[in-house]
């Protein structure tokens, strides 16, 4: 089993979008899919339209008592399904750190869904903590938005250089643009530099667009409503370069 997680330092730069379409793309060719989503606004669990069962909240995941599969609901999709959030996940890095292995709990709690699912897609709060540092460790790649901005650069760099003085494998990291404005010269000028400053970037982004807006209208991935849309067909060609470069 693959482990592919969506993280930002910064919040509100299109992860949850990514996650949402891209572990749709991932399912609809036959890859058994979990989204985990991780965060406590629990965007993707609305996106999917999906809430949590009667008693869950965010011991689970560490809880000796019950396993985290048991929460694990279906979505409308083959393929997929959803380990949704709510915001009692708010707590979740308290709980971590009262485990026996606080930096590796989430390696212990992932490994229950091995066997079960090709590819595991996790949705990731925007902070660094105890829980962001199990992230970055049980993930086999760290798919990172950014969207072309000053601000969204100087986090992007700050995460490498947490990364770096961690002793954690930068190599996993995969940034990609997101939320990009051609039509704004800043945005077009941002890309090339960090381009030329950072050469892992791919060449594929997500635009932004009032149709990747819609999302939280119809509740539902994009390529799954509008497959011939523009945005829909530069998420499976974003989603065909990251299987290229990450093997999933």
């Amino acid at each position: 089993m693959r482990i592919l997680s969506f993280y930002s330092i910064k919040g509100g730069v299109g992860k949850t979008t990514a996650a949402v379409n891209l572990a749709y793309l991932n399912a609809r060719e036959g890859r058994r899919t979990l989204l985990c989503d991780l965060d406590p606004q629990a965007s993707a669990s609305f996106y999917f339209r999906i809430k949590p069962m009667s008693g869950q909240n965010s011991k689970m995941l560490v809880s000796a008592q019950r396993k985290a599969s048991e929460f694990v609901r279906a979505t409308d999709y083959e393929n997929l399904d959803l380990l949704p959030s709510d915001i009692s996940f708010r707590k979740l890095d308290i709980q971590i750190d009262k485990a026996r292995k606080p930096k590796s709990q989430l390696k212990h709690t992932f490994r229950q869904f091995d066997g079960e699912y090709d590819t595991l897609f996790i949705d990731c709060p925007p902070n660094i903590t105890l829980l962001s540092e199990n992230i970055f460790r049980v993930s086999d790649i760290m798919l990172v938005p950014v969207i072309p901005t000053t601000l969204s650069r100087r986090t992007y760099e700050q995460l490498c250089d947490f990364l770096l003085k961690q002793e954690i494998d930068v190599e996993r990291v995969i940034p990609f643009f997101s939320m990009v404005d051609r039509r704004k010269n800043m945005h077009k000028q941002m890309m090339e530099d960090l381009r030329g400053a950072h050469p892992g970037f791919l060449e594929h982004y997500i635009p932004y667009r009032s149709d990747i807006e819609k999302m939280g209208t119809f509740r539902a991935p994009l390529p799954a409503v509008y497959p011939e849309s523009r945005s829909a067909r530069e998420m499976v060609s974003l989603w065909r370069e990251v299987l290229e470069r990450a093997s999933v």
